[in-house]
């Protein structure tokens, strides 16, 4: 089939605060309450219209790491982005196919915040959340899932056609472990009862758990210690494998190095070690792609994460000894299709299923469908973990979710929340007519996007 044409109506964008159950500590950076943004989309394809939808967590300090912004600037940072794609879609008015719309929006919208000093990545965050309700809209006016759809060329992209895809069933579930999380019921709790677990011990009992992927801090005895403490949890978990994310808290490769090595020193860390399927992101952007990645003990892979801001970037990274890269639906669907396009003809290369907090509802279902259908078989999924199931939203919404995707949630004292049993989730729901969902927003309960005067 020939990618599909449209004209776009109308294009809403919307909020809601999101609090944390538990506090979320990555890198220097604890997140307590953000905002999530959401896109309804309304696009007439032969004289018919038809409507796609998408959500977001605004998450501070990942998209922009600068310590001279705040949280609340980040916010403000992503709200402006999410209102400049806004305008940007809404002016191309027709388009040819939604991936020719997203390459010359996406252009407009990055080099506008370019211009008032956001950083790629920020700029990358508003034409990230509308391609995925564009895509939504165009899927469901051919009657399409998102696997059948791309397969056919719907989009228009230019991978698509020669992609291996993948129709999973159910995807082995990573278990976060953030820097500030209580790892057994020994250790004070740093927030209220509410039904759901809350240190990695009761999560493993809960859950199932068997992939864990844990948060370094870059200090290298800090961490040590730390790491020989969820090593004694993990060693009681049959064949369980981690992943270390360093979210760009080295300072340099070497230093990365040192740590690495310094594991192989210790039993307890070294037997951590021989479980570790990948290292993310060690080091901080601006230099990450300026310094040879140094081999690591066991062969572990290194892979990038918060660099991909450019379409070569995991060319360049696999020239300095990277071996692969993220997919995370907010650094957009298009980007996780070239990555992957270039992952399945490059032998050794892999690319990772990464979470930014991907909420109940669209976020997590359409990040998790992108995922598994390159090929991703364990992806980490911290939604459920650091937010108590829908949050604030209405109990027809999150019932509505529940109903559509009985085997991807759960209803219990706490609510509608994610259904993980024995380490894994059940997607079969998701492929179905659209992009990965059934059910919708409660569109009345939210505010629009809005910000002071910029």
């Amino acid at each position: 089939m020939k990618p599909v044409a449209f004209q776009i109506k109308d294009i809403q964008v919307f909020q809601r605060p999101v609090t944390l159950r538990l506090p979320f500590r990555f890198g220097a950076a604890t997140v307590t309450a953000c905002p999530q943004a959401f896109v309804k989309v309304t696009l007439s394809i032969e004289g018919v219209e038809w409507q796609g939808a998408s959500a977001e967590l605004m998450v501070p300090k990942w998209f922009d790491k600068s310590p001279q912004r705040t949280q609340d600037d980040n916010f403000d940072q992503l709200r402006l982005c999410v209102l400049k794609a806004r305008d940007a879609y809404l002016n191309e008015g027709a388009a040819q196919s939604a991936y020719g719309l997203s390459e010359s929006a996406t252009k407009i919208v990055i080099d506008q915040m370019l211009a008032q000093g956001h950083p790629r990545l920020v700029g990358q965050f508003g034409p990230a959340l509308l391609d995925k309700a564009v895509a939504d809209a165009v899927l469901r006016s051919q009657n399409q899932s998102w696997v059948s759809g791309l397969s056919q060329g719907l989009l228009g992209d230019p991978w698509s056609g020669s992609l291996k895809l993948h129709t999973a069933n159910s995807v082995w579930l990573r278990h976060t472990v953030g820097l500030a999380d209580r790892l057994t019921d020994a250790e004070p709790l740093t927030a209220e009862e509410d039904g759901l677990p809350n240190s990695l011990t009761q999560a493993i009992e809960a859950y199932g758990l068997k992939y864990f992927k844990l948060k370094v801090g870059g200090n290298l005895e800090a961490d040590l210690e730390r790491l020989a403490k969820i090593e004694a949890v993990l060693s009681k978990v049959q064949d369980y494998k981690v992943t270390l994310d360093g979210n760009e808290t080295f300072q340099n490769a070497e230093s990365l190095g040192v740590f690495v090595h310094a594991l192989t020193k210790h039993e307890a860390t070294q037997r951590l070690l021989e479980r570790t399927l990948l290292i993310e992101q060690p080091l901080p952007r601006a230099i990450a792609l300026e310094e040879k990645i140094p081999s690591m003990p066991l062969n572990i892979p290194v892979i990038l994460d918060e660099s991909d801001d450019h379409p070569d970037v995991l060319t360049k990274g696999l020239a300095l000894g990277y071996r692969g890269i993220s997919s995370k639906a907010c650094k957009g669907i298009y980007r996780s299709l070239h990555s992957a396009a270039l992952v399945q003809k490059t032998p050794h290369c892999l690319l990772s299923g990464e979470d930014l907090t991907c909420q109940a509802g669209l976020g997590v279902q359409q990040d998790t469908l992108l995922a598994t259908s390159l090929g991703v078989q364990h992806i980490e999924r911290n939604g459920h973990h650091y937010v108590k199931g829908f949050g604030i939203a209405p109990l027809n919404e999150s019932n509505d979710f529940a109903k559509a995707h009985a085997d991807l949630y759960t209803s219990s004292s706490a609510g509608v929340h994610l259904n993980v049993q024995l380490g894994q989730i059940n997607i079969a729901s998701l492929h179905q007519t659209g992009f990965g969902h059934q059910a919708w927003p409660d569109w009345e309960s939210l505010d629009p996007i809005s910000i002071k005067a910029n």
